[in-house]
């Protein structure tokens, strides 16, 4: 089996497969390592990982090609009337020498643009295009997705350090059903990890986290937070085709 043939990976491949690349099983050993420490901060992140309910994928520097098809065959666990609350995870390989935060914010947008190019899927016709509308949010493939970003260059936020590599996270809106940002499941959930988070960062929550729906939060801001406790400022990167 070649790399090119499975491009959604489980843990057990990490394990099993002898073609990936030498620094996808250091990267996948410091976030294991890392996610499943028993004072992590997402304790949802945790328990996923230890029954191996995450998935993931990786890209390298100079290649993105296999991240569309990774990306369509990880919503595809979503159409069991049963699914779980999978998450998705993808490795980028590491800068030959390490980046500072803007470097890394930069090439998250980029490859969610170079995504959103690669996307043959209309977004619905009710999603808004413009990321300074409090309702926008990522699609692909037709499914609304949070995604955020972890670098080694956030040295305060320790939390969104998993390793050497950017990973990107990417979670389809619907594994949040029942623990939306209104629901009372759901913000004492919230509330848990953040406090959790708070302990680990050393520091107050970034004023750009917020819920989905809520009239004074861009979403935009929350996927690639800053080192530190100061609003992100600008507008964003990304931009939807219909409005190039």
């Amino acid at each position: 089996m070649t790399t090119k043939e499975k491009v959604l990976l489980i843990k057990e491949d990490f394990y099993n497969r002898t073609d990936l690349p030498s620094w996808l099983h250091k990267e996948y050993e410091t976030f294991h390592n890392t996610v499943t420490d028993k004072t992590f901060p997402c304790f949802f992140g945790m328990r996923a990982e230890l029954r191996g309910e995450l998935r993931y994928a990786f890209i390298s520097q100079d290649d993105w090609s296999n991240l569309p098809s990774a990306i369509e065959n990880f919503l595809q666990l979503f159409q069991s009337p049963n699914y779980k609350r999978h998450g998705l995870f993808v490795f980028v390989e590491p800068f030959e020498q390490e980046g500072n935060l803007e470097d890394y914010r930069k090439q998250f947008w980029e490859i969610l643009q170079y995504l959103h190019e690669a996307d043959g899927v209309e977004w619905p016709a009710y999603a808004p295009r413009d990321p300074d509308h409090y309702l926008w949010d990522f699609h692909f493939n037709g499914e609304p997705i949070f995604a955020f970003g972890n670098a080694p260059a956030y040295k305060k936020r320790k939390t969104r350090d998993l390793g050497n590599a950017m990973v990107l996270g990417f979670q389809p809106r619907k594994i949040f059903e029942g623990l939306e940002g209104t629901e009372k499941a759901g913000i004492m959930s919230r509330e848990k990890v953040r406090e959790r988070v708070e302990v680990w960062d050393e520091l107050p929550k970034h004023p750009d986290i917020g819920h989905f729906g809520d009239l004074t939060h861009n979403e935009w801001k929350q996927f690639f937070i800053g080192d530190d406790i100061e609003p992100i400022q600008g507008k964003c990167p990304f931009h939807h085709k219909s409005q190039a």
